[in-house]
């Protein structure tokens, strides 16, 4: 992978920020996107800007062609069967909701059981908390592991004939755990559950096979992975989709609207009402093009490889927790000692280098790790070596300012 020449391919790295070149180290929150990706959009709002799918003009014509041409894009990037199964969302949160909605909401009853993980994101604890309260159904949670990995015989042990719906992240955006995905299916399959798979961390680093995997439902932002904000999917196993009823409804979902019924539309626009997210949806396509021309097991390598590197510089400094495990994705999550998280951030931005502080989303977690903040550095495509060593550099000096001051 030629780093440089990537770099040179996103214009927004080429500034400084207070007086420093700009390390950028926040893609887990959201990545920088391509010169290819803006001039998509770009293109779509000079040239074919129309709505989709109605028109019979040329405009229309080529906004369509492009949005679907932006579905199949995807269906080949994941591996779906069919572009039935790819639905357009405004991201992560809004497939998981379409889910917890359509099919939790249908499907349970008192005595089921839904079965998550400590170490999910809000958007896949919140939707399914709601749906155990709109159903009577249990909520379960599969504990974890010392080192904030989830162990196949606990797995196990918290998912039975009971559990209908099972929901994990495929990467934590805090510990950087891969979790087992295709083991964890299986096992949620021979008790009868289908499994929702939270992919915002995994998508943009990791190939992606639905099929392989196994999973009933992936859901991904397209923002994490080069594209515009408000754009994400929700791949579905066709046969599911097809029995599940649409919660939002307005135009471009329906087949037939009579006064006092309607029908829907066929998949995948059953799913898609109103207007739909045109260019964002023709962005993601660009930028599945951008990674692809890369290639997802190049990325992959090289963020495992900046991983290795920065947990070895950053361990050198004294008085750093590390959190989550050895073997992680492109992340990591720490805090210094006497330090707040916060302030360590608002020291390394004024060095140019930008992290995040907070609890991520993901304030059960916190509790697990008995902290209430942290700070994270997360790496992407355009990231370097030279990007870990001006963060251990900036976090050397911020132990020594705060040293200084207390």
């Amino acid at each position: 992978m030629d780093v440089k020449a990537i770099r040179e391919q996103f214009p927004i790295l080429h500034q400084e920020v207070n007086g420093h070149p700009l390390v950028y180290l926040d893609s887990s929150a959201t990545s920088q996107k391509p010169q290819s990706v803006i001039e998509a959009v770009d293109t779509y709002y000079r040239y074919d800007n129309s709505n989709v799918h109605r028109g019979v003009h040329t405009l229309g014509t080529r906004a369509t062609e492009k949005y679907e041409g932006a579905r199949e894009k995807v269906r080949r990037f994941i591996n779906a069967a069919s572009t039935a199964e790819v639905i357009f969302t405004r991201g992560t949160t809004t497939a998981i909701n379409t889910v917890a909605n359509s099919y939790a909401r249908a499907n349970l009853q008192p005595g089921d059981e839904i079965v998550i993980t400590p170490m999910e994101h809000h958007s896949n604890i919140i939707p399914w908390q709601q749906a155990a309260k709109a159903t009577g159904a249990t909520l379960k949670y599969i504990p974890l592991q010392s080192d904030g990995t989830i162990s196949l015989s606990d797995a196990r042990e918290t998912i039975t004939t009971n559990t209908k719906i099972v929901g994990i992240t495929h990467v934590s955006n805090v510990l950087g755990t891969v979790n087992p995905i295709k083991e964890i299916a299986k096992i949620a399959h021979e008790n009868g559950a289908v499994l929702l798979v939270d992919g915002a961390q995994g998508a943009p680093h990791l190939k992606i096979d639905v099929n392989e995997l196994d999973c009933d439902f992936y859901a991904f932002s397209g923002h994490k992975m080069c594209a515009p904000t408000g754009i994400g999917v929700l791949y579905g196993k066709r046969a599911i989709l097809e029995e599940m009823e649409p919660f939002e409804f307005g135009g471009e979902m329906i087949d037939f609207v009579h006064l006092h019924d309607s029908t829907w539309k066929e998949l995948p626009w059953k799913f898609e009402g109103g207007t739909p997210i045109i260019a964002g949806a023709i962005g993601l396509g660009a930028a599945i093009d951008f990674l692809n021309d890369i290639g997802m097991d190049a990325i992959t390598e090289h963020e495992k490889k900046l991983a290795d590197y920065a947990m070895k510089q950053m361990r050198t400094i004294d008085g750093i927790t590390i959190f989550g495990p050895e073997e992680r994705a492109a992340l990591v999550t720490f805090n210094l000692d006497d330090v707040h998280p916060h302030d360590t951030a608002t020291a390394l931005d004024a060095e140019g280098i930008a992290v995040r502080a907070g609890h991520h989303c993901a304030q059960p977690l916190m509790r697990w790790l008995e902290v209430t903040a942290t700070a994270r550095a997360s790496f992407y495509l355009y990231n370097t070596e030279e990007d870990v060593d001006r963060l251990v550099n900036g976090l050397l000096k911020t132990k020594e300012y705060f040293g200084d001051v207390f």
